[in-house]
């Protein structure tokens, strides 16, 4: 009788910027989902990072940059939430993911906007 090979997969999460979003003008409902019911600013910037304590460095960093508030962030699972106004959150989006590039050696994703 033959024993069959078994293969286990496994992702091993590495030094990466998976998502780098800016949502323009958003709906004042998704505010209430997000918790912060007495906020409203006219962008969120929307950052998953790995590994997830990453999140704490983008965060100074894109606070250190421009106006912006945070959100929320979370060490965790590395997701990062920034408030303000479109070109604060983009110009510190961008810095903060220039900062893991260039500095931390991480790949990193474009930043979309809806």
């Amino acid at each position: 009788m033959k024993i069959k090979d078994r293969k286990i997969f496994e992702s091993v999460p590495g030094k990466q910027v998976t998502l780098a979003h800016i949502i323009a003008n958003p709906d004042k409902r998704i505010f209430d989902k997000l918790g912060l019911q007495n906020e409203y600013h006219q962008a969120i910037g929307i950052m998953t990072i790995t590994p997830s304590e990453v999140s704490i460095i983008a965060v100074d960093i894109a606070k250190k940059t421009a106006a912006i508030k945070i959100g929320f962030v979370d060490r965790f699972s590395g997701s990062v939430f920034i408030l303000g106004d479109i070109a604060s959150v983009e110009m510190s989006m961008q810095e903060a993911i220039n900062y893991l590039q260039y500095k931390m050696g991480f790949s990193i994703t474009k930043i979309t906007r809806t």
